[in-house]
C-alpha cells in the first residue's frame, strides 16, 4: 500500500495537468458552434489519416495475394482477348460491332481504408470521392470481379458503401443454369455466407452451382459472381427455395476494389418516376 501511495504521488501532477488539460479542450470545442465544427473537421481528417495509415500498410502485406488475383483475372482477359481475335473475321461479328457504342457501364479502383464485417450493418470506406467521379449508388466488386457491395454516400475524397454483409443490403441472383432468382440478403450470422431468398421451387438448387446477379438490381451489371449454392430448403407451405450461398469475395481480406457505374440507372429511374407512370400505378 505505502508503493502504491508513493507511486501516485510521483505521478498525480502530471495527470492533474492532463485531466485539467482535458476539461479546458472540452470546454473551448463547445463554446461556439463554428469552434465544435472547426474541431469535429480536424478530428475527422485526423481519423481519416489513421485510417488511411493503416490500409497502407495492410495493402503493403496483401500485395502477394493481390498480385495472384491480378494475374489469374489477367489470364482469363487474355484468353477471352484471343476468342474474339480468332472470330474477328466472322462476318456476323463483324455486323454486330458496329452496332457497339459507348459501354452501358463505367469503370474505377480505389482502395479500402477501413472495413468492418463484424457488425449487423457493416460499412466499407474508400480512398476516392466525387473528385475522383464516384458517386452513390456505384456497385463494388472485389479485385476478381466478385460482388461486394454498393457506394450509399460521397465526400469530396472518401466514399462509404454497404457492404453485401449489411442487413439492410438487397440486390437480385440467380442460379446459373437456369432462369429462376430471387432476392440476396444478409441474415447478419456468418460472415461467408448469403441468403438467395424466394427462388421457385422448380429451381431445384445443387451445391456448387454458381449465383450470379441478374442485372435487375441496377447496381450490378448482369452474370456477376455472388458466389456457389451450399444448401437449400423448402420453405414451410413447400412454395420456395431459401437457398445459403457461399460468397466468392472474402470481404474481411479486401484492400483494393473496383467500382461499377450504370451510365443508364438515372434516366431509367427519371423515367419510372415520371407522371406518365405515376397515372398508370395511381390506385383508382
Amino acid at each position: 500500500m505505502h508503493k502504491l501511495f508513493e507511486f501516485i504521488r510521483s505521478v498525480y501532477v502530471a495527470v492533474l495537468f492532463i485531466v485539467l488539460e482535458l476539461v479546458a479542450v472540452s470546454y473551448y470545442a463547445r463554446s461556439t458552434y463554428y469552434t465544435e465544427a472547426r474541431l469535429l473537421t480536424r478530428s475527422n481528417q485526423l481519423i481519416g489519416g489513421v485510417h488511411t495509415l493503416f490500409a497502407g500498410v495492410r495493402h503493403y502485406f496483401s500485395l502477394g495475394h493481390e498480385n495472384r488475383l491480378l494475374a489469374e483475372r489477367l489470364a482469363r482477359l487474355e484468353e477471352r482477348l484471343a476468342q474474339y481475335e480468332e472470330a474477328s473475321t466472322d462476318e456476323r461479328l463483324a455486323g454486330y460491332l458496329q452496332d457497339i457504342g459507348e459501354s452501358k457501364y463505367r469503370f474505377s479502383t480505389a482502395c479500402v481504408v477501413a472495413n468492418t464485417v463484424n457488425r449487423a450493418e457493416n460499412l466499407i470506406t474508400l480512398d476516392r470521392g466525387r473528385i475522383d467521379s464516384i458517386v452513390p449508388e456505384m456497385g463494388v466488386l472485389s479485385p476478381d470481379g466478385a460482388m461486394v457491395g454498393y457506394v450509399v454516400d460521397c465526400s469530396d475524397r472518401y466514399a462509404v458503401a454497404m457492404s453485401v454483409l449489411n442487413t439492410s443490403f438487397r440486390a437480385s441472383g440467380r442460379i446459373v443454369g437456369s432462369d429462376y432468382y430471387g432476392s440476396i440478403y444478409w441474415d447478419g450470422r456468418d460472415q461467408n455466407v448469403v441468403t438467395l431468398g424466394d427462388v421457385s421451387k422448380y429451381a431445384d438448387p445443387q451445391p456448387g452451382q454458381e449465383v450470379v446477379t441478374t442485372g435487375f438490381s441496377q447496381y450490378f451489371p448482369a452474370d456477376v459472381l455472388i458466389g456457389w449454392v451450399e444448401s437449400a430448403e423448402l420453405n414451410e407451405t413447400r412454395t420456395a427455395y431459401t437457398v445459403r450461398v457461399r460468397l466468392a469475395a472474402e470481404i474481411s481480406r479486401l484492400n483494393e476494389v473496383i467500382l461499377v457505374e450504370n451510365r443508364d440507372l438515372y434516366e431509367i429511374r427519371d423515367l419510372q418516376q415520371s407522371d406518365q407512370i405515376e397515372q398508370h400505378t395511381r390506385p383508382e
